[in-house]
């Protein structure tokens, strides 16, 4: 029933999983199984030693991806720094200084991201 409930957020081998973070197999080649229970799976294939770094492609975005994540997140709490600084100068640079580091930092991890995806997209 759990795992039901998993694949309805995502179509069999569409390479999106959960929440539209992308899945370990998505640049491999995979082919969608029907179980016993009807329950459409996807069914990776891997065959060579090339594989390997695809899955760990797919896995550097994950990563980068939930970095972007830590990067919002950080934005706020930043953010929220900055109002309840009541006009205090040392507080109120410190807190720029956060959401600037944090908008940094999202800028470098979407941009990375997105050249991981791209280079690992080209040797699918």
């Amino acid at each position: 029933m759990i795992l039901q409930f998993f694949n309805n957020f995502a179509a069999a081998c569409s390479g999106v999983g959960f929440l539209g973070f992308p899945t370990w197999y998505k640049y491999l080649d995979s082919q969608t199984v029907t179980n016993t229970l009807g329950n459409k799976t996807c069914a990776p294939r891997i065959t060579g030693l090339g594989d390997i770094w695809l899955i760990l492609a797919a896995v550097i975005e994950l990563v980068l991806r939930v970095g972007a994540i830590f990067a919002i997140v950080y934005t706020l709490a930043g953010t929220i720094q900055l109002i309840t600084s009541q006009g205090d100068p040392a507080k109120t640079q410190a807190a720029r200084g956060t959401i600037f580091n944090a908008l940094i930092g999202l800028v470098i991890s979407i941009s990375a991201a997105t050249i991981v995806s791209f280079i690992a997209g080209s040797f699918k």
